[in-house]
């Protein structure tokens, strides 16, 4: 057989699989799942909610990226015997939050299968590591940063207005941080909130603002050529910088041979696969499987079920989508700007830490930060992507030349 060849699926029995599962991947399967489905869902009905989603729309796109990111964090796992995780890119609704308000909801759906294509290419074509270099890492983070810095603003001030609640997450948060425990601090905070929130708040409104069960059904796409360059761009160099990427070398750094073309061929894949039913994307997850990849999870042949154990955890949820919707538009608004504050203060400070570590790039990611943070819209282009073009222009037209002149000198 040719060296990355495809091998039989071997599929193993339940008794085989039951055999397999210890206290050590069980928890981390755990741990990852919860980290997929605590504070990522709330960015998604802030973005829906700015686009003007009907209640359908929303659970909708809440299915599709659950269920088939569950769905790849299962499949490959199994025929791989890799921890390759599987989920959305919550980078990637981070940004659409921003600019769900400006594009029709059928050309955002053309604008995912779009995204989905070029992810798709990518991979098949063996360009992974090649289309990273176009644009500099340092340029995506900056933007990245720029984009999710109000939610984590919005973070304080939701401790402000529920001093109880977001004093106890926060505080949480923090110690959780300072012990370094298995639990990641994030859903230490989410969950110690929510027990306060338990205790302290009338949830007879969310009885009522029941939705019902939605059956899931096809979106029609709309195709806009500016959108590919708005929309569809963005979010492929998204998925790729801050999910394939730290997936990928997670599995790298914990002595596998993770199939690189083909985990970025099946993100493409599985990701058309959502698109179809009105989410961005199914890819796989960088920071799950780290966890999941980790000397904590246990014997490293063993490692796949915490996989398959987020896959379930992460499917279910979407298979839900249509109770979890309504229930998470039930709670109060500060809580939830809390919530999406904690999911995303980890992504901002490493988008932080990488921005400004190169010193000559000083001038490039601080542009296209402010500009990602403006939040201004000319021409129908959102900021982030002003914010993109920006900072590579002058990260290899201006930084490079100085770079070349000081040489020189």
């Amino acid at each position: 057989m040719r060296k990355g060849g495809l091998h039989p699926l071997n599929i193993p029995s339940l008794q085989q699989s039951t055999a397999s599962i210890h206290p050590q991947n069980l928890s981390s399967g755990i741990v990852s799942g919860l980290l997929a489905v605590t504070g990522p869902p709330v960015i998604i009905l802030e973005a829906a909610a700015n686009g003007s989603f009907s209640d359908a729309q929303t659970i909708f796109w809440m299915f599709s990226v659950y269920f088939f990111g569950g769905l790849f964090s299962i499949v490959l796992p199994i025929y791989h015997r890799i921890p390759i995780v599987g989920a959305h890119s919550i980078t990637g609704v981070a940004f659409l939050a921003t600019i769900t308000s400006q594009v029709p909801y059928n050309q955002l759906i053309g604008s995912y299968i779009i995204s989905s294509l070029l992810i798709f290419f990518v991979g098949i074509l063996g360009l992974f590591s090649k289309f990273m270099k176009y644009v500099p890492k340092q340029i995506i983070a900056a933007m990245m940063a720029g984009i999710i810095t109000s939610y984590v603003v919005r973070l304080i001030v939701s401790v402000q207005h529920l001093p109880l609640i977001g004093g106890t997450a926060l505080l949480t948060y923090l110690l959780f941080s300072k012990w370094k425990l298995r639990v990641p601090p994030v859903i230490a905070a989410v969950f110690s909130g929510f027990f306060v929130l338990f205790l302290t708040y009338n949830f007879d409104s969310a009885a009522e603002s029941t939705i019902g069960f939605v059956v899931p059904q096809l979106q029609l796409p709309e195709f806009h050529l500016l959108n590919v360059f708005t929309v569809s761009v963005p979010l492929a160099l998204l998925i790729l910088s801050n999910d394939a990427a730290p997936g990928i070398g997670a599995l790298e750094q914990n002595k596998y041979k993770p199939p690189i073309n083909r985990i970025v061929t099946l993100s493409g894949i599985f990701s058309l696969f959502a698109n179809l039913f009105g989410g961005q994307s199914a890819n796989v997850a960088g920071m799950m499987t780290a966890i999941c990849s980790g000397e904590e999870t246990g014997l490293k042949e063993k490692r796949y079920i915490a996989a398959i154990v987020s896959g379930v955890i992460i499917l279910l949820f979407g298979i839900f989508a249509w109770w979890m919707v309504p229930l998470i538009k039930s709670l109060p608004g500060d809580f939830v700007s809390m919530l999406a504050g904690f999911a995303l203060i980890g992504v901002l400070g490493s988008s932080l830490n990488l921005s400004f570590s190169q010193p000559n790039m000083i001038m490039s990611v601080t542009f296209t930060f402010v500009i990602a943070m403006s939040n201004i819209s000319v021409f129908y282009i959102s900021a982030p992507v002003w914010a993109l073009a920006g900072g590579a222009l002058i990260a290899n037209f201006i930084e490079k030349n100085k770079d070349k002149q000081a040489g020189k000198g």
